[in-house]
């Protein structure tokens, strides 16, 4: 069975500032199943969720940022339900040593607890920065020990782990079953710039086929930086995602 796919709305930022609507149908109109948010538009959750409906797009979750997650987890989950979303993630925090890490780690239990009492799964989602290393162990790791994987899963960044000198396919195993959204991105070679889907160096056939088997639930498209348009970009991504069959 193929993974479905989605893309995280922040690759197309600009053009949502100007016509939140207007993205979800054009997105759903290249093929694409769900979207992740990262923000809302300003528009309520019940009309986000009657569009959505309309279009045939899954709310597959949501970015927030850590103050936000400790600060109203309550707003957040309530908006949240309502749009059907299955995973909120937590996209970014900032470390300066390793007590960092620990201390992340026991904010991301008690926030998973909550979200999962209210049917939801709280996932963490890496940059490079993460792989700073004490020890021999890595940051990344440290967070993921130290919480419960019922609590807190993994929302594996393939660009950010490859930017960081780490074997993808590799990492993926090593989460295995803790790993239900992936997110989907290319690289060039020599400048490692953000590249469309299909179009750089990074083993998109085989990271698909290692997260399948490490049981990921979806793919998630994201070009941090698109050089041309972002809706083109996006739309190029999923084209190349079908010719390899696999997604």
């Amino acid at each position: 069975m193929k993974l479905p796919v989605a893309v995280q709305l922040y690759t197309l930022r600009d053009e949502t500032e100007k016509d939140f609507i207007g993205v979800l149908e054009e997105i759903a109109q290249m093929g694409y199943q769900g979207v992740e948010f990262a923000g809302y538009g300003g528009l309520t959750a019940e009309e986000l969720k009657l569009h959505l409906d309309r279009l045939g797009l899954k709310s597959v979750g949501s970015h927030v940022g850590i103050e936000e997650l400790t600060n109203n987890l309550e707003e957040v989950i309530t908006f949240n339900q309502k749009l059907g979303t299955d995973y909120l993630v937590c996209p970014w925090a900032e470390y300066e040593e390793r007590t960092d890490y620990i201390n992340m780690a026991q904010q991301l239990t008690e926030i998973g607890k909550k979200c999962r009492a209210e049917g939801l799964q709280l996932c963490y989602h890496n940059h490079d920065h993460e792989f700073e290393e004490f020890n021999g162990e890595y940051g990344l790791d440290l967070i993921y020990e130290e919480t419960n994987s019922r609590l807190v899963q993994a929302e594996l960044d393939t660009f950010w782990i490859k930017y960081a000198g780490l074997d993808v396919v590799s990492y993926i195993k090593k989460y295995s079953n803790r790993c239900p959204l992936i997110h989907l991105k290319d690289m060039e070679a020599e400048s490692k710039d953000y590249l469309e889907i299909g179009n750089g160096i990074m083993k998109i056939d085989q990271i698909i086929l290692t997260a399948k088997e490490a049981g990921a639930k979806w793919l998630i498209v994201e070009q941090d930086e698109c050089k041309g348009s972002a809706i083109e970009s996006v739309k190029t991504s999923f084209e190349n995602l079908k010719r390899l069959d696999l997604a």
